[in-house]
């Protein structure tokens, strides 16, 4: 965006705002929320923004896009404020989490794929057993799967006479996928979410355009990062090319 506007030397918050498909209000919201560096005032007092603002603006936007307006944000005060070194901090935060997110997605996918042969009816399962014999068939304490349940993570049935838990088919597979999980290091909190996926797809074999859907946001939001990478590089090496001749 920033190209289209070189030939300015002087940029009303209108025109930016254009460029960026943006309201001017929302332009100059972002001047006072610390995104854009602060503008220069005419004689008469108008803000007069140029092609710097317009990178700012490329950065921030790109940004959003991969790491999330807060995050952005964030990342544009710290530079406008001189604080590179913390910028880039968030920046390496938000690739970590990325990353975090692609080894969750290849650990549900590697899980469930263990799995499969178990739900195929190729292992004999452990349907309507008790406490006991589950723990025994994951190599788990009872107490363990009883603290899986508080959780969230299996929801067994209680026997009507005696009171004991009775696992159906659905409460095996929980199991077996909270096992696969966790032998994984993933915490209890992460695991419910996966399981509630496959609960409200009704299953591991529907459960795969979810899972194909999450893969594409996570490469999605990957190639979003680099494009914010590139066009925060641009912004930056144009604020180093105007402090020098400032100097």
């Amino acid at each position: 965006m920033a190209g289209k506007l070189q030939s300015h030397g002087k940029l009303r918050p209108v025109d930016l705002a254009r460029a960026h498909g943006l309201s001017a209000q929302a332009v100059r919201n972002y001047e006072a929320a610390g995104i854009l560096p602060a503008a220069a005032r005419t004689a008469s007092g108008y803000r007069a923004y140029t092609t710097l603002h317009a990178q700012a603006l490329d950065a921030f936007l790109a940004l959003v896009a991969g790491h999330g307006h807060g995050t952005a944000a964030a990342v544009l005060r710290g530079v406008n404020e001189g604080a590179v070194d913390e910028a880039l901090r968030l920046i390496d935060e938000s690739h970590a989490q990325l990353l975090d997110d692609r080894r969750t997605l290849q650990a549900v996918e590697d899980a469930l794929r263990d799995l499969a042969p178990e739900a195929a009816g190729e292992v004999p399962g452990t349907a309507g057993g008790f406490i006991g014999a589950l723990a025994g068939e994951l190599g788990i304490r009872p107490a363990t799967l009883r603290k899986w349940e508080r959780a969230g993570l299996v929801r067994p049935r209680r026997d009507p006479v005696t009171g004991y838990r009775r696992y159906d088919e659905a409460d095996v597979r929980d199991a077996r996928l909270a096992h696969q999980l966790r032998r994984g290091g993933y915490p209890l909190e992460r695991i419910a979410s996966v399981i509630a996926q496959v609960r409200s797809a009704g299953g591991l074999e529907s459960l795969e355009p979810a899972l194909r859907e999450w893969r594409d946001r996570v490469s999605a939001r990957g190639r979003a990062m680099v494009t914010g990478a590139a066009e925060l590089e641009t912004y930056l090496r144009a604020r180093e090319r105007k402090q020098k001749a400032t100097a």
